[in-house]
């Protein structure tokens, strides 16, 4: 835990919230404590406060962008793709309190237990020490760890490329897994979309939406829209 919170900079004054921010539900299942909690309340109150302070960021950031760009902006920061991409960055997966079949089936690089557990941890830092630390987390993070902000940069690539495609009645789009590379704890999935019958762009991801955008980016630099 000591390690945990010298990763991300907040020491806690009541380590049973960072305890529980760790702990999935498979391990509350087969924990025979009583005040053994599972994540999810504070994943649900992470979640708001990430929403939030993501949102105050782009608005003051970007005050000649419009209402619908700034929520695709926010959208692709705090997707679930972006989220375990973070949590992975801080080694995430190694501080987690998981079940026993979890923790056989590859729990610990799973993205949506991952992505869950980022944002119990905001809502963690967020009853521990306020608005503020939770802030410096959020802008530290992911903000700050999603590169550049611009409305360029951070795109829903599929959302684009839909969007696009709609202008042209008749013309659908869709997207097939082709399969998974690499070893179970960094596997990645690989997907390509189709423009009716032919395909336009391939993509890989940790997860299958992470390879659906990957997909569209280059179906968009087809096009001469992305590079």
């Amino acid at each position: 835990m000591k390690e945990l919170q010298k990763t991300i900079g907040y020491e806690f004054r009541d380590k049973t919230l960072l305890n529980t921010a760790l702990s999935h539900s498979s391990f509350v299942n087969e924990c025979k404590t009583k005040n053994c909690v599972s994540n999810e309340r504070l994943e649900f109150l992470g979640d708001s406060v990430l929403g939030v302070i993501t949102a105050t960021y782009l608005y003051h950031a970007f005050p000649d962008v419009m209402e619908g760009e700034l929520t695709k902006m926010r959208s692709a920061l705090v997707c679930e793709g972006a989220l375990c991409a973070r949590a992975r960055e801080i080694s995430l997966g190694d501080y987690l309190r998981l079940g026993r079949g979890e923790e056989s089936g590859g729990g610990r690089q799973r993205d949506s237990i991952l992505a869950d557990a980022f944002e119990a941890v905001i809502g963690a830092i967020y009853l521990d020490g306020g608005e503020e630390p939770a802030r410096k987390f959020i802008h530290k993070f992911v903000i700050g760890g999603a590169g550049e902000v611009d409305p360029h940069a951070i795109r829903d690539y599929k959302t684009a490329l839909q969007e696009i495609v709609q202008k042209n009645p008749g013309e659908s789009l869709s997207y097939r897994t082709l399969g998974t590379c690499g070893p179970d704890h960094d596997k990645k999935f690989q997907v390509e979309v189709l423009l009716n019958s032919n395909v336009i762009g391939q993509g890989e991801g940790h997860s299958k939406k992470e390879a659906e955008q990957m997909a569209a980016k280059k179906a968009l630099a087809l096009m001469g829209i992305e590079r």
